[in-house]
């Protein structure tokens, strides 16, 4: 009995012990800067990031010292879901909680906001408005003001197309105004013809003496963007373009009818929406390629609709859903395909016909 309840004594000791070890090493954690003087860093929080990425990376610019002791902390204040995405100004000489205070409750003096492929113009100005940067009807005056797009180089009367998709750490005014949104735009299009310029041939940028080839270019490479999410593809898909443009016939590319019919665009494509004349965008009533691009695009779909694949392909159609495509030089194969579509949807595989 005396040598259990020595055990346990000891056992307790060295629990007692243990505890007060952890309690030293989490109070000297913080009260202790890790540099003293400190410096400035500028430390990015990505949109989405986890607690335990933070923590690495704060410990890795030698913002904190111990990456488990401030998750530790950020859940005891509950704070490991509330971290903001930007770029913060911190400083090495600060102690773990006003560094995770500063990144939960604080400004960032850039923020980060990620435009993806695809968007229109005014999904676009919505997002960027959702993230606080702009209001929608500044930007929208913005991309729309032929001062703008003239100092711009672009040859349309929108933006559409030269919004370049990126992720942005961009600076947010007190006061959100036209200038606000101008500065925003203007930065995006500045980002399209720099991540361009070795895509032109020749490496040197279109100017307003080429604008006709700049436009089909670019308007291209928006159909090619809404047609095939697979990279691979898209030099394929601009050839199938091409060759029906060389040969009179009509596009008909659904995500050109959907653009024409704008924001209140309900998700289905109707049979009058493919039958009406007065939709400018409707490639299926309207020859040639339409008045303007339709989205922002990456620039593997402008290298496509630069350099299109050279083939004798006219039709294409999904496999299944979000999948590749099959090619076809007639029609007679191309229908084969879209009943081979059909039956994929009737086995529970979901997929839409891209080129008719």
């Amino acid at each position: 009995m005396k040598t259990l309840l020595r055990i346990l004594g000891i056992l307790l000791l060295l629990a007692l012990g243990m505890g007060g070890w952890l309690a030293y090493e989490a109070h000297t954690f913080l009260i202790t800067a890790p540099e003293t003087p400190g410096r400035e860093v500028f430390f990015d929080v990505p949109s989405g990031a986890r607690l335990a990425q933070v923590s690495a990376g704060l410990v890795k610019q030698g913002l904190v010292t111990d990456a488990r002791k401030l998750a530790l902390l950020a859940r005891y204040k509950k704070w490991e879901n509330r971290l903001q995405a930007g770029r913060f100004a911190l400083n090495t000489g600060w102690l773990p909680e006003k560094v995770l205070d500063e990144l939960v409750n604080g400004h960032p003096v850039l923020y980060r906001v990620t435009v993806p492929e695809g968007l229109t113009w005014w999904q676009t100005g919505h997002l960027l408005e959702e993230a606080g940067l702009v209001r929608f009807e500044d930007f929208r005056k913005i991309v729309m003001d032929p001062d703008f797009l003239r100092r711009y180089g672009i040859p349309f009367t929108t933006a559409e197309g030269f919004l370049m998709p990126d992720t942005y750490l961009l600076k947010k005014n007190d006061v959100i105004d036209e200038a606000q949104a101008r500065a925003v735009a203007g930065r995006m299009v500045d980002n399209f013809w720099r991540k361009t310029a070795d895509i032109w041939p020749d490496g040197k940028r279109p100017g307003f003496g080429q604008a006709a080839q700049l436009k089909t270019w670019v308007i291209l490479a928006s159909i090619v963007e809404k047609e095939t999410a697979i990279e691979a593809e898209r030099p394929r898909v601009a050839g199938v373009y091409q060759n029906r443009l060389n040969k009179g016939m009509l596009l008909q590319a659904d995500p050109t009818v959907i653009y024409g019919l704008g924001p209140a665009f309900s998700g289905n494509i109707r049979r009058r929406d493919l039958d009406d004349p007065n939709n400018f965008y409707n490639t299926y009533q309207r020859p040639g390629l339409p008045p303007g691009p339709i989205c922002s695009f990456g620039t593997a779909s402008l290298t496509a609709a630069v350099q299109p694949e050279a083939h004798n392909y006219l039709y294409f159609v999904a496999k299944f859903d979000g999948g590749e495509h099959v090619f076809s030089t007639n029609l007679n194969d191309h229908n084969k395909a879209v009943r081979q579509y059909l039956q994929n949807r009737r086995t529970g595989k979901s997929a839409a016909p891209d080129a008719r």
